[in-house]
């Protein structure tokens, strides 16, 4: 008997809401090594930031949803600290960065309090990989015995006696393998994968505006700030006027990456995305190589001899190795794409 479409989307919530609550169920349960329940201790790992993450990675040896959270804090919170303190150094601009900083903060301390209350394993984009991917994968689950551990136990059960391992149980079927298999695909696609670069590619559409605007503008920051007796600052630009040379190179290529990601944002497609990132990489090869060509920098103003002296060499090393590991990086994706083209 045939299923009619409302039918089979009825089966296929049903099933997806199961699935679900056994996933929340196993990552919930077994209790906290706090006492706590492991809702309770989750939401815990942010009230502090990154410092009550620290604090519960520490006491919790056994929970895996509530260490999760507290790598999750940790992380989250640590990268935004460090940001909005190396972002506040910038004249002006930083109390910009630094409202806009602690906003997000906010917003995300408490969304993440109340998705771990809830017993949600919600992941924040970058953050939450990072943090799961520090957690192993079979942290907290049960040691298998291993079959001299087996054959020790039932000697020892047994006075000596020897017995035959017992046959272990299949796990029951599932309801239905093929609804369930699509579930997950499509979890791990709108939430995984497709949620995830949207993410993703949002950030990097916001931090690309931010570069553009700083070094468009604010460019005359980048100085060295020498205090005078009388309490007056005098600002030495370690810019040289060679800058407006690689200006419009770097945003036109600022513009060209807002625009990209804007359309991966609209068209999501694998080929699409490939080629996007393999064409940005070269284009962020070859802006780093003008840098260096040009090298509008005059450290000279740095009233130190010796720093004087390193600062050149030390900027041309990292410039190269940014612009090499661009370089490789549009390279092996190339390779990939075509490899995956020819299969």
């Amino acid at each position: 008997m045939s299923l009619s479409p409302e039918e089979r989307r009825k089966i296929y919530e049903e099933e997806k809401a199961r699935i679900e609550a056994e996933q929340k169920q196993r990552m919930t349960a077994g209790g906290s090594s706090t006492g706590l329940e492991p809702n309770v201790a989750g939401l815990l790992c942010y009230l502090g930031g990154w410092i009550s993450g620290i604090v519960f990675l520490v006491i919790e040896q056994k929970n895996r949803f509530v260490r999760f959270h507290a790598l999750q804090s940790i992380v989250t919170f640590a990268a935004l600290t460090v940001a909005g303190a190396l972002l506040g150094w910038i004249p002006y601009a930083g109390d910009v960065f630094g409202i806009i900083i602690g906003i997000l903060a906010f917003i995300l301390w408490v969304v993440l309090m109340v998705k771990a209350y809830q017993g949600e394993l919600y992941k924040v984009p970058v953050a939450g990989q990072v943090a799961e991917g520090l957690l192993p994968a079979n942290w907290g689950a049960e040691k298998p015995e291993t079959g001299e551990e087996r054959k020790t136990a039932e000697g020892t059960s047994t006075m000596g006696s020897k017995k035959p391992p017992e046959p272990q149980e299949a796990p029951p079927p599932p309801i239905s393998q093929g609804i369930k298999e699509s579930g997950k695909q499509a979890e791990d696609y709108f939430t995984r994968t497709r949620a995830g670069r949207i993410a993703g590619y949002s950030a990097a559409i916001f931090f690309n505006v931010v570069f553009l605007v700083f070094f468009s503008f604010f460019h005359r920051y980048i100085a060295w700030y020498h205090t005078e007796p009388g309490g007056g600052v005098t600002r030495l630009s370690l810019l040289t006027s060679d800058y407006f040379t690689w200006l419009p190179v770097l945003v036109t290529a600022l513009a060209i990456s807002i625009a990209a990601y804007t359309v991966l944002i609209a068209y999501d497609r694998h080929w699409l995305r490939e080629t996007i990132h393999i064409i940005l990489a070269a284009i962020g090869a070859a802006v780093v190589a003008k840098l260096i060509a040009i090298f509008p920098f005059n450290f000279s103003v740095i009233p130190n001899p010796t720093a004087a002296d390193i600062m050149p060499v030390a900027v041309t090393i990292v410039l190269v190795v940014i612009a090499v590991g661009l370089g490789i990086g549009a390279l092996v994706r190339l390779i990939k794409l075509l490899v995956g083209v020819a299969q």
